[in-house]
């Protein structure tokens, strides 16, 4: 965080009903595992009714599905200036993006 960096989470119920949850529920577990992230409301990522900013973030970094999310902790880099940079699948492991993000501090 000193070098700006946020980590935001956005729990999703459209990958086989993992995060079946209520909002609250989310965050009550969240603390619990002492999470060092901003939560946000449960959401979805995928479809018509998608919230507006994954439709953004699936425009501007499509994937190899194109505009769709395969599946949870698919990751974006956003840029100081608000703008999606990179993309990286749900099995990349979050010690292998350190240099990825490096690129924009």
């Amino acid at each position: 965080e000193s070098k700006g960096l946020r980590i935001l989470a956005f729990p999703c119920n459209q990958f086989n009903g993992q995060e079946p949850g209520t909002s609250d529920d989310i965050v009550c577990f969240a603390k619990k595992q002492n999470a060092n992230f901003d939560l946000f409301e449960k959401v979805n990522v995928n479809g018509d009714d998608a919230s507006p900013l994954w439709k953004y973030l699936k425009h501007k970094q499509g994937g190899t599905l194109g505009d769709f999310i395969k599946w949870n902790f698919t990751k974006f880099i956003v840029d100081k200036n608000g703008q999606p940079v990179e993309r990286h699948s749900p099995t990349t492991e979050p010690h292998k993006l350190i240099s990825h993000l490096e690129k924009y501090f």
